[in-house]
C-alpha cells in the first residue's frame, strides 16, 4: 500500500448563517402575503371607481414586491468566512506571488496629493516580502504636485518601511499612526514624525503657492519612482495616461486598464490589488488573507477575485448619512458570497490577473505578446525599451479597434465600472469571494455634508441603470449567465432607481387622501388592514434584524432606512431623470468627481453632532422637503380628524407619523437653525409653493 499523504492544513473556512432556515420560511409566508395583496389590488381595479389611485398603489406595491425579491435571493443561502494567514504566512518567499496594487486619482484639488501618498505607503509596508509588491498610481489630472508628492513618498519610504517592520507597526499610514499621540514614543519615533511632517509642509506649501497645474489633453508620462533593483524595496511607479478630448478615456475604468497594460510590460504580476486613493490600508496582513483563497488550488481555476468591505473613518456614532452603506457593502455581500460571490465594488479588492482576459475556459490574447499573462518581466523597469512600450501601450489610442473594455481588462459601458466589470466577471464563469478579517482591511473618507452623499449616489444610480437597460441587463442575460438567485441579486442594485416610484407615491399620495379624508387603504375591521401592517412591519423587521446581526445598531438602522429614503426622493428620482433624458438624447452626464477635501470645521462639528448639513442649494432637496411639509400638514389635519369628527384613516395617519418623524431633521434644518447647514430659504419657499400645488391637485384628483 502506498503511505498515506500528508494533507495541508485548510487555509480558509465557510460557515452557513444560522439565519437561513427562519429567512426561507418567512420568505414563503411573506410571498403569500404579497400575491394576496395583489389579488387585492386586482380586485379593487375591477369593482371600485377609484380607478386612479388604485393604479397608482398596484404599481408602487409591484416595484416593492420585486425589489423585496431581489433582496430575498441574497437572504437563500448567506455564509462567513474565516481565514487562517499565519499558515500562509509559514511559507518561504519564493512561494509567496507578486502582486500589483493600483491606485487612481484625478484631480490634486479634490484628492489632496498626502491622501495619495499615505495610501501607497501603507501598502508599500505590507506584512509581504517588500521586493514581490509594485505599487502603481495613476494620476488622470497629469498633475505636476501629485508627482512632486510621490517623489516625496519614495524617498520618506526608505526610513518608513524598515521602521514599520522592526517595530511591527500595526497602522502602515503614516497620518493615522502620527495622529495617535501615543505615550510610548522613543526618539526614533520623534525623528520619523518629524521627517514626515516637513515632508507634507513641503507637498502643502506647493498646493498653497498655486502651482497645481490641471490639463485636459496631455501626453503620456511614465515615471520609476522607486524599483527594487539596488535594494529589497517595492516598486513604485507613476503613470499619468495620454490624454485627448477627441479620444473616449473611459474615466476610471480607462485608467485601471492603462495600468493593466503598463504592470503587464513592467512587472506582470499574478496578483492586482486595486485602491481608491483615499482608501489607506488598516491591517498589515491583507495579503496574506486574500492569499489564503487566491492561493487554495481547489478555487484557483475559477477564483476571479478577492472583496474586501469598504469600511469609513471619522464616521460619526450614529452613521447619520448612512455612508457606511452597511446593506450594501456588508449584508448584500455575504448574502452574495452563499451563491456565486460578491460583486466588484471598485476597491479593496484584490484580482487574479488571468481573471481580466476572458472566461475561465477560454485565455483572450492581447495584442502583443507583452502584454500576455506569460510574459517573462526579466529586465529592470527602468530599461529604456521596457519605458517605451509602457508609453506606447499608455497612448490614449491605442485600445482603438481592440477586445480592451469589451472582453479584456475592466469593462466600459457604464458609469460604475467597478460594478458592471464584477458582473461580466461573473457572467464568464469567475467566481468572487468575500474576505472580512477581524481587523478592518481598508479605510476610506466619507462624506459629510449631504449634498456631496446625494450627488455621489445619483451619479451611481444613472450608471446603474446604464446595466439595467443595456443587452446585458441582469434580469435577462444576468439571470440565464448566472443563475436564477444570482441575477436577480444583480438586479438589487441594478434597478436601485426603481425605489423611487413607490416612494413618490407612497410620499404624496396617502398624504393628500388624508386631507381630502379619502380613503386609498382598508380600514381597521378590514382583514386587507391587518395584512398591510403585517408585510409593513415583517420587511422592516427582517431588515432590522440583518442590520444589527451584521454589526449594525437599532439606532444605526434608523439613520440607514431614513437616508434611504431620502435617496429615494433625491439621488434616485433625478439619476432616473437624467438617465431618461440621456436616452433621449436632451443630455449628457460625465463622471463628476466626488471630492475628498474636508478642512471646513464648522461643517465637521455639525456632522459630529450628528446635524444634518444640507450645504449649498441644490434642486434634489425639493422632493425630500416638500413630502415633509405635506405629512406635517397631513399629521394635524388628521389628528384634528380624530379628535374632532371621532373617526379617521388610521392606515394614512400611520403612514403619515412614520414619514414626519423621518422627516425631524429637515423640520430642524427648516426653521429651527441659523447655521450654515441648514436649509437655503430659497429651497423652503419654492418646495412649500410646490408642496400647496400638489395639495390642490389632489382636489380634482380625489374628489
Amino acid at each position: 500500500m502506498e503511505p498515506e499523504r500528508k494533507r495541508s492544513p485548510a487555509l480558509h473556512a465557510c460557515h452557513p448563517c444560522r439565519r437561513t432556515i427562519p429567512y426561507r420560511i418567512y420568505a414563503v409566508i411573506h410571498t403569500c402575503g404579497i400575491i394576496s395583496l395583489m389579488y387585492n389590488h386586482a380586485h379593487s381595479l375591477a369593482t371600485a371607481d377609484t380607478t386612479l389611485t388604485t393604479s397608482l398603489l398596484l404599481i408602487s406595491d409591484v416595484v416593492l414586491a420585486f425589489m423585496w425579491a431581489t433582496t430575498t435571493c441574497l437572504r437563500f443561502n448567506p455564509v462567513h468566512r474565516t481565514e487562517y494567514p499565519n499558515r500562509c504566512a509559514a511559507k518561504p518567499n519564493e512561494d509567496f506571488p507578486k502582486v500589483d496594487v493600483f491606485i487612481c486619482t484625478a484631480d490634486p484639488y479634490k484628492e489632496p496629493p498626502m491622501m495619495v501618498v499615505n495610501t501607497a505607503l501603507s501598502v508599500m509596508a505590507y506584512d509581504y516580502p517588500s521586493d514581490k509588491i509594485s505599487v502603481y498610481v495613476s494620476d488622470d489630472g497629469g498633475s505636476s504636485l501629485t508627482l512632486f508628492a510621490l517623489i516625496e513618498a519614495a524617498q520618506f519610504s526608505e526610513h518608513w518601511l524598515p521602521f514599520c517592520k522592526k517595530n511591527n507597526v500595526q497602522d502602515r499610514s503614516p497620518e493615522v499612526y502620527f495622529s495617535s499621540n501615543s505615550q510610548n514614543w522613543t526618539d526614533e519615533d520623534e525623528n520619523l514624525k518629524t521627517m514626515y511632517e516637513d515632508m507634507k509642509k513641503r507637498v502643502e506649501h506647493v498646493v498653497n503657492s498655486g502651482k497645481v497645474d490641471k490639463r485636459h489633453d496631455h501626453p503620456t508620462f511614465i515615471k520609476v519612482l522607486q524599483s527594487d533593483e539596488t535594494e529589497i524595496m517595492p516598486n513604485l511607479i507613476y503613470v499619468s495616461r495620454e490624454k485627448n478630448r477627441a479620444i473616449p478615456h473611459h474615466f476610471k475604468a480607462g485608467a485601471l486598464n492603462t495600468l493593466l497594460r503598463v504592470s503587464s510590460v513592467m512587472t506582470n504580476s499574478p496578483v492586482i490589488l486595486t485602491l481608491d486613493c483615499d482608501m489607506y490600508s488598516n491591517n498589515p496582513r491583507t495579503p496574506l488573507h486574500a492569499l489564503c483563497y487566491l492561493s487554495d488550488t481547489k478555487l484557483n481555476s475559477s477564483l476571479g477575485f478577492v472583496q474586501f468591505p469598504q469600511k469609513f473613518h471619522g464616521v460619526n456614532k450614529n452613521d447619520i448619512y448612512a455612508s457606511e452603506l452597511r446593506r450594501s457593502f456588508v449584508i448584500n455581500m455575504v448574502g452574495f458570497d452563499g451563491l456565486m460571490g460578491p460583486p466588484y465594488a471598485g476597491t479593496g479588492c484584490f484580482f487574479n490577473r488571468r481573471a481580466l482576459y476572458g472566461p475561465p475556459t477560454s485565455l483572450i490574447l492581447p495584442e502583443v505578446d507583452e502584454l500576455g499573462l506569460n510574459w517573462a518581466t526579466d529586465k529592470p523597469t527602468k530599461a529604456e525599451d521596457v519605458l517605451a512600450l509602457a508609453h506606447d501601450v499608455a497612448a490614449c489610442n491605442y485600445e482603438l479597434n481592440s477586445n480592451w473594455g469589451s472582453k479584456i481588462g475592466f469593462r466600459y459601458g457604464s458609469l460604475v465600472e467597478d460594478y458592471y466589470t464584477g458582473y461580466k466577471l461573473h457572467c464568464e464563469g469567475w467566481r468572487s469571494v468575500f474576505c472580512s478579517p477581524p481587523k478592518i482591511a481598508f479605510y476610506g473618507d466619507s462624506p459629510k455634508c449631504l449634498i456631496d452623499v446625494v450627488s455621489q449616489q445619483k451619479r451611481w444610480t444613472i450608471g446603474l441603470l446604464e446595466v439595467a437597460f443595456s443587452r446585458c441587463s441582469p434580469i435577462k442575460y444576468g439571470v440565464r449567465s448566472t443563475g436564477l438567485l444570482m441575477g436577480i441579486g444583480y438586479c438589487q442594485y441594478a434597478f436601485w432607481a426603481f425605489w423611487s416610484i413607490p416612494l413618490v407615491i407612497y410620499g404624496f399620495l396617502p398624504q393628500v387622501a388624508l386631507i381630502y379624508g379619502f380613503s386609498v387603504f382598508p380600514k381597521s375591521p378590514d382583514p386587507w388592514f391587518w395584512l398591510n401592517i403585517f408585510l409593513f412591519l415583517g420587511a422592516y423587521g427582517q431588515d432590522l434584524v440583518d442590520f444589527v446581526l451584521e454589526g449594525g445598531t437599532c439606532h444605526g438602522w434608523w439613520n440607514d432606512q431614513r437616508m434611504w429614503l431620502i435617496r429615494g426622493l433625491s439621488s434616485f428620482t433625478f439619476g432616473f431623470i437624467e438617465f431618461t433624458l440621456k436616452t433621449l438624447n436632451f443630455s449628457s452626464h460625465g463622471f463628476n468627481l466626488t471630492s475628498k477635501v474636508n478642512d471646513d470645521h464648522k461643517q465637521s462639528k455639525r456632522y459630529e453632532q450628528e446635524m444634518f448639513d444640507f450645504g449649498a442649494s441644490s434642486t434634489m432637496f425639493f422632493p425630500i422637503t416638500m413630502v415633509a411639509i405635506i405629512n406635517l400638514f397631513a399629521l394635524v389635519y388628521g389628528i384634528y380628524g380624530i379628535f374632532v369628527c371621532g373617526e379617521g384613516l388610521m392606515l394614512e395617519l400611520m403612514l403619515v407619523s412614520f414619514g414626519v418623524v423621518n422627516s425631524w431633521p429637515i423640520y430642524t434644518a427648516m426653521v429651527l437653525r441659523e447655521d450654515d447647514g441648514k436649509l437655503p430659504k430659497f429651497v423652503c419657499i419654492l418646495a412649500g409653493i410646490f408642496a400647496c400645488f400638489v395639495v390642490v391637485s389632489g382636489f380634482f384628483f380625489l374628489k
